[in-house]
């Protein structure tokens, strides 16, 4: 882990963003003895609930359950609402990035610079064209498979090993669609299915953390 770690903090600094004094002294003082794991939800800021901020939207769900649905902060050194959530002996770092998607990876390797994290530390949770609504899948790093987001992520990282929890939206029949298909909101119909859909991606990415959180690091 430490050569990961010294690679993020080799300078992904954040151009132009006034420091957040208060969530500094929070990030600073909080040495937290157990593991931490970074969950970045991935989407566009100002456009919940369309489809390619589904990401978001888990996280949000995530942090319900946790109890930590009132405590986000915004961090302007990465660009970011934060919440920390006590998770057994863990400790998760709650991410939703305020730069529009194509750039959400200098928020998610700003705020892993930030908490001392590695690549294998950090979840993305997004969504999946090429998976039908209601389909989850956990995905356990390798290429960004055209996600504009994920790639920004890796770029940012300059590694692909983080762990993703992909959220199927479904392909449009027509190419040309792609973009309006993955910025429009969800339809009545598929509203009805994303409730449950929640909190089994809930489900799926907390057992998946809390087992990692019990065994050593590299047992992915």
């Amino acid at each position: 882990m430490g050569a990961g770690v010294r690679m993020l903090k080799s300078g992904l600094f954040c151009p132009g963003m006034r420091r957040s004094w208060t969530l500094s002294r929070q990030v600073s003082e909080a040495r937290f003895p157990g593991k931490r794991w970074l969950v970045a939800g991935l989407g566009n800021p100002g456009m919940p609930g369309t489809r390619h901020s589904v990401g978001m939207a888990v996280l949000g769900q995530i942090a319900q359950r946790l109890g930590v649905a009132e405590n986000w902060a915004r961090d302007s050194r990465c660009a970011a609402d934060l919440a920390l959530a006590p998770f057994g002996d863990a400790q998760l770092v709650l991410l939703r990035p305020r730069r529009l998607m194509n750039v959400n990876g200098r928020s998610v390797a700003k705020a892993a610079e930030l908490f001392g994290l590695s690549a294998e530390e950090i979840y993305l949770v997004h969504d999946e064209l090429d998976k039908p609504l209601g389909k989850l899948a956990l995905k356990l790093g390798g290429s960004a498979r055209g996600h504009n987001g994920v790639r920004s992520c890796i770029s940012c990282l300059n590694s692909n090993a983080m762990p993703r929890l992909l959220v199927g939206i479904g392909r449009p029949t027509h190419p040309n669609m792609v973009e309006t298909h993955v910025l429009g909101c969800f339809s009545p119909e598929e509203q009805e299915l994303l409730s449950p859909l929640m909190d089994q991606a809930t489900d799926l990415l907390l057992d998946h953390i809390r087992a990692r959180s019990q065994g050593p690091l590299s047992g992915l």
